[in-house]
């Protein structure tokens, strides 16, 4: 998605998602002599890595290291949108607009939320268009049309448009009816709306923008369900999603609300790789269920939330006294507001990346050493990472890998896989 359903979270809480992002890779060429026979992990990594052609290298690097750059330019964009919404009086004219339609505050709040996101759709068009269509086209990870992501970019609108109504009724009735303690309500409220989001998305909002039909080739789909069984994932299907009208890259997940737990790749995944990959990439979504890495992130997310509405706790009001009047901004519960909110919080994110990407890289180093023992392919998993190294760089030095990368890089990836592959017990007479 373009803008995301997340318009609200990037203007809500500009927080990392509370669930592991997807795996996604881009098909490469296997390489024309793969390293087979090297018992040094460190020899048997170097060697894989140098299977990797220098020109996709070099592509790989200069496309990441442009999301290094996008990172501010996000965040000074949403910056900009904020102060000029409060700046121009704008966020004021879309409250009294509000107001002159009803007197019941939380649908005031909730028309508000209808007009910021409609203007800050809109504002982001330019970059979220870069970003998400021109870049892409570039790299050559996109198989989309303008007409067919402008479409994508209206219906996540929509979606946006649908919810942010309602979070905002309820986020600003919690502001008027607590007005000492409303960051501690507010905290609660967010919490409860990201781990509901997180958990519904796959299975709600997902499919309006892809198609999802059930796996019908044995030979891929059986493999897959066998894994799931040994690990006690309770499901009895598997889906295919149409994501190659979209994109070149491959992704899985598995993923669920309540009793709706299921195991989804998309078709790129079964046309761009081999089953022991396949096995690898559903091992590792596998891994992040058993390991119940949603619930111990959504933890994780619900101390940042706590922070940062803390954080607005000590700052808004503060600044509502020296330029409230002249935004027409009137305290917390007032919804016109809302974008010094969004830019607090904005900030507290932006400043927090090197720790949510860590924290996010370490679960995925999880999944990974999971995906390992479980499906037991480590040739596979080098190849993995080298296709998913198409978009991400390879070798990034250690600084880098610590602020920028959500996932570990494709060195360390390789490297892991080797050190198992090296140092595995046999099981042959466990068969």
């Amino acid at each position: 998605m373009t803008i995301r359903l997340v318009i609200f979270v990037v203007a809500f809480m500009n927080l990392s998602s509370a669930l592991p992002a997807q795996e996604t890779a881009t098909a490469s060429p296997v390489p024309v002599a793969t390293p087979t026979g090297i018992t040094d992990p460190e020899v048997a990594t170097r060697a894989w890595l140098e299977t990797m052609p220098t020109n996709e290298k070099a592509r790989s690097d200069a496309y990441f290291e442009g999301g290094y750059w996008l990172i501010l330019w996000n965040f000074l964009v949403t910056v900009a949108i904020a102060l000029l919404l409060l700046a121009t009086g704008l966020s004021a004219r879309i409250r009294d607009l509000a107001a002159a339609r009803t007197s019941f505050r939380p649908v005031q709040a909730a028309i508000y939320a209808i007009g910021f996101a409609i203007i800050t759709w809109a504002l982001n068009l330019p970059l979220n268009c870069y970003e998400g269509f021109v870049r892409e086209h570039q790299y050559g990870m996109s198989n989309q049309t303008f007409g067919a992501w402008f479409g994508e970019s209206l219906k996540a609108l929509a979606v946006a448009l649908v919810i942010l109504p309602i979070v905002f009724a309820i986020l600003y009735r919690i502001f008027q009816a607590a007005a000492r303690t409303w960051w501690i309500w507010g905290t609660v409220f967010g919490i409860i709306l990201a781990t509901l989001l997180n958990m519904a998305a796959p299975v709600l909002i997902e499919p309006i923008f892809n198609k999802y039909t059930p796996l019908t080739d044995p030979k891929i789909r059986d493999p897959i369900l066998a894994l799931a069984r040994a690990n006690e994932i309770p499901v009895q299907q598997v889906f295919v999603v149409d994501q190659s009208r979209q994109t070149k890259r491959v992704s899985a997940n598995v993923s669920g609300l309540a009793g709706t737990t299921r195991i989804a790749l998309n078709d790129n995944l079964l046309n761009q790789c081999t089953l022991p990959e396949i096995r690898e990439v559903m091992a590792h979504e596998m891994g992040h269920y058993v390991l119940n890495h949603g619930a111990k992130i959504t933890m994780s997310l619900a101390i940042f939330i706590f922070i940062g509405f803390a954080l607005a706790a000590a700052t808004f009001n503060r600044i509502i006294r020296k330029r409230g009047p002249s935004w027409g901004v009137k305290g917390i519960a007032d919804p016109a507001g809302f974008p010094l909110f969004m830019l607090i919080f904005a900030t507290y994110a932006f400043l927090l990346t090197p720790i949510t990407n860590t924290m996010t890289r370490t679960i995925e180093r999880e999944a990974d050493i999971f995906g390992l023992n479980a499906a037991r392919e480590p040739d596979a998993a080098a190849m993995v990472a080298l296709k998913l190294g198409k978009y991400r760089k390879m070798e990034p030095t250690a600084l880098e890998e610590f602020i920028f990368f959500d996932h570990p890089s494709g060195r360390s990836r390789i490297r892991m896989a080797m050190d198992w592959k090296a140092a595995q017990l046999p099981c042959d007479g466990l068969r």
